[in-house]
């Protein structure tokens, strides 16, 4: 069964950090660019980072840079975004998606878009709150 299942959510203090993981199987990621979402009540979804399939290129949405990193283990096939100085604005729920056809390129303007992702993980749930 083809399916991501994303990992490490909680309930955090502002200031807090926080490591999601995010783990295939069923396939392999090594060939995939790897895209985080989140979705917090009442807004719609929203691209947070997505990482090339070689693991060399990254993307963030601006309110994360400098505070969230993505990093992927193809060996563990596994993708992983660490997030420091959580703040209230991060709550949410968030999201693994697997996409294909990668080219820096194309995805340096198109990686927040849900519709370049085909496979999704169920999400788990991060609160900052104090």
């Amino acid at each position: 069964q083809v399916q991501l299942v994303e990992s490490g959510g909680g309930l955090v203090q502002p200031g807090d950090s926080l490591r999601l993981s995010c783990a295939a199987s069923g396939f392999t990621l090594d060939d995939q660019a790897i895209g985080w979402f989140r979705q917090a009540p009442r807004k719609e979804r929203e691209g947070v980072s997505c990482i090339s399939p070689d693991g060399n290129t990254a993307f963030y949405t601006d309110s994360v840079k400098g505070r969230f990193t993505i990093s992927r283990d193809n060996a563990k096939n596994t993708v992983y975004l660490d997030m420091n100085d959580l703040k209230p604005e991060d709550t949410g729920y968030y999201f693994c998606a697997a996409g294909g056809d990668y080219s820096d390129v194309y995805f340096r303007l198109y990686w927040g878009l849900s519709v370049e992702y085909s496979i999704w993980g169920q999400g788990t749930q991060v609160t900052v709150s104090s």
